[in-house]
């Protein structure tokens, strides 16, 4: 048996031209929907300066007069070293900015605690009480 071979016959072509457009369009989409999945919250904070020999020192007087909201390791807040629960502390900030407008709320987290752990219950308690809520770190 022989088959016939004929020249005039021309081989089928492959565009390549709309398998990229539409594995573009994919691509553009699966980055889309990756980027509003991934969302980031920005919590601007003013870092302090590298050296501490502008510091202002505190004394143990002015320590008193301080609003201090401590985290321990497990992110609970205390207050005057006394556990306290989010609700109840943020009546308080409220209640402590409404008396003393002039003054700032200060969070000093535990050194072990997660830098996401502190940067949400700093947020959350700026609900509350704005810009006059701060992050502060003891040496």
């Amino acid at each position: 048996m022989r088959f016939r071979q004929s020249r005039d016959e021309k081989l089928p072509q492959v565009d390549l031209i709309p398998m990229l457009t539409v594995m573009m369009g994919i691509l553009a989409f699966f980055v889309m929907v990756t980027l509003t999945l991934t969302s980031q919250k920005l919590l601007e904070m003013d870092l302090p300066p590298k050296s501490a020999d502008n510091a202002p020192e505190i004394t143990p007087e002015q320590l008193r007069q301080l609003f201090l909201i401590r985290l321990d390791d497990q992110g609970q807040p205390l207050l005057n070293e006394a556990p306290i629960e989010a609700d109840q502390l943020k009546l308080r900030i409220e209640a402590y900015l409404s008396k003393n407008p002039g003054k700032t709320v200060y969070v000093v987290p535990a050194k072990d605690l997660s830098y996401e752990a502190v940067i949400q219950f700093v947020e959350e308690m700026r609900e509350v009480g704005g810009d006059r809520v701060s992050l502060a770190i003891e040496e």
